[in-house]
């Protein structure tokens, strides 16, 4: 599977998008780069990494397959596959909804997703993925960061690291192709916090929530103290990370 090096970019999922109408990839194709200068999380979120220490890519995928309305399932494989990835290293890790990586309460990598649609379809995706591989101190607001360093105490080459997990999320996009449903099931089982009670803010205010399920479209379903059902399209709900440590300890 081909891999495209930038020494330095200002984001990969950037540099992907226009080049979309100059190149001609295979799915799977990917670009990494030693240091982004404009990193992107969801909306203005960014995302803060060492130069060289850990992986900051960009995968190409053409899911014509896949109805615009069954998307989420492609952000589940993902997020599988950087878990599959990361569990021959140690245990722990999860997803937090939508697909976010946690490694207990820990924030290990960040995914954001950019569909091109054509009609009702999906004519190609760019996957970005930001993972902490080799950091050792993170010196931004974030926080809850955590690397793969900090959590097995030891440096790994990030080429090799690199060309695993490509090799795992390309094999969760064929599941997601091929069996949807079973992707489903998989990421409903690392699912971070689902059936546990913790702290949640929505429009109305803070409250607690216990997570029931997740749609295959993508919504959030939870049940509150009242027994009241609740659901949440992304960014409808904010989980309450500080309070919900406190509560832990």
């Amino acid at each position: 599977m081909k891999q495209i090096y930038l020494p330095s970019v200002g984001s990969t999922n950037a540099w992907m998008q226009e080049n979309l109408m100059h190149q001609t990839w295979d799915e799977g194709t990917l670009v990494y780069t030693d240091y982004q200068t404009n990193g992107r999380g969801q909306l203005t979120n960014t995302w803060e990494s060492e130069v060289g220490k850990n992986i900051l890519m960009s995968m190409y995928f053409a899911p014509l397959w896949l109805p615009i309305r069954d998307q989420f399932v492609l952000s589940q494989a993902v997020a599988l596959g950087v878990v599959d990835f990361l569990r021959q290293y140690a245990d722990g890790f999860q997803i937090k909804w939508p697909n976010d990586i946690y490694w207990k309460h820990q924030k290990i990598a960040g995914i954001l997703i950019e569909q091109n649609l054509v009609g009702g379809s999906i004519a190609s995706s760019i996957v970005g993925i930001g993972l902490n591989i080799n950091q050792n101190v993170f010196l931004s607001d974030a926080p809850n960061p955590v690397s793969l360093y900090q959590i097995i105490g030891e440096e790994l080459p990030l080429q090799e690291v690199l060309q695993q997990l490509q090799k795992s999320l390309v094999k969760r996009y064929q599941q997601a192709k091929s069996q949807p449903t079973n992707i489903q099931a998989d990421y409903a089982s690392v699912l971070y916090l689902n059936g546990k009670w913790a702290y949640y803010k929505d429009d109305n205010g803070e409250f607690e929530g216990c997570i029931t399920y997740v749609e295959p479209r993508g919504y959030l379903h939870m049940v509150d103290k009242a027994h009241v059902e609740r659901k949440y399209a992304f960014k409808e709900v904010q989980f309450l990370l500080n309070k919900n440590l406190q509560d832990s300890i």
